[in-house]
């Protein structure tokens, strides 16, 4: 398993900028596609503290006083309708196996985020495979996991596949925190290849991890990133990169939502099925800001 992995521009907030830091904006959607006759893609928004979970609507505003947030993207794959399965299962996962993280970030227990995510999506990974062993309509099936657990100062990440986490830091730039899994997403990573050429390689979907799909040994790509008011996150299927360039996912996702317009989520599904929507679509964005009155 990876190391936790902090970019190299991130640092921890300083407690006064911490303490402003306390309140989430959220939005998220999925989209079919123009073409695909099912939705594999699924997405989670939710908080919770050692007793409870609550699910969260598709947009929203909350405090970080008191509770975690977890938002994950999950891209199902496998024959007829096992990957919409696969996906689903991933998502329940998530809201049975988080809950005991928080008590351990309420002890003060940072080093425990890296077992838990390790964890979970360990075991995940296991469930997978047995459904996929054990009935036949489930052999190979699989999917791909981007989560993004806030607490109020950190950012911590685990994924494993193509789905990506972007982080747009408030004072300008994006960068991609997750490692694609894949032949092509090494070559980018490593300058070999540049975003066109990527799009275009015939290899593009080829993944070299997931969980499931027959995949006997896992290792997800977990780190962490400090967050301030004014930072974004973007949590994305692939079928949203299919559709927008790099640089239209950075306008897009810092525009501000006109009040009773499209949410920023909702834009940038929007704009990626129009302009390709050969493959189901899902974004979930998350916006750091100061709570009100500060």
């Amino acid at each position: 398993m990876s190391a936790p992995e902090l970019p190299p521009a991130s640092v921890p907030p300083a407690a006064d900028t911490a303490l402003a830091a306390s309140a989430l904006h959220w939005s998220g959607l999925t989209h079919v596609g123009r073409f695909r006759p099912n939705n594999e893609d699924a997405f989670l928004a939710l908080n919770f503290d050692g007793h409870e979970v609550r699910y969260l609507g598709k947009t929203g505003q909350a405090s970080l006083a008191g509770a975690d947030f977890v938002f994950a993207v999950s891209d199902g794959m496998g024959g007829a309708k096992s990957g919409e399965f696969a996906s689903r299962i991933t998502i329940d996962r998530i809201t049975r196996l988080l809950p005991r993280g928080f008590r351990l970030s309420a002890a003060g227990l940072e080093s425990g985020f890296q077992d838990i995510l390790s964890e979970l999506f360990s075991a995940i990974h296991a469930d997978l495979l047995k459904l996929g062993f054990s009935y036949e309509e489930c052999a190979g099936m699989g999917c791909t996991l981007s989560l993004a657990w806030f607490t109020p100062e950190w950012m911590y990440f685990g994924h494993i596949g193509d789905s990506r986490i972007y982080y747009l830091p408030h004072e300008g730039g994006m960068t991609q925190l997750s490692h694609d899994h894949s032949h092509v997403g090494r070559l980018r990573r490593k300058g070999e290849i540049n975003e066109r050429e990527a799009r275009n390689h015939p290899r593009r979907n080829a993944l070299s991890q997931a969980l499931g799909a027959g995949n006997q040994f896992i290792e997800p790509h977990i780190g962490a990133v400090g967050h301030r008011p004014g930072d974004r996150f973007l949590i994305c299927s692939d079928g949203l990169v299919d559709g927008l360039w790099d640089r239209q996912l950075d306008e897009l996702t810092r525009a501000p939502a006109p009040a009773g317009g499209p949410s920023v989520a909702q834009r940038l599904v929007d704009e990626a099925v129009a302009a390709s929507g050969r493959d189901n679509t899902t974004a979930v964005v998350i916006e750091v800001a100061a709570p009100p009155g500060t």
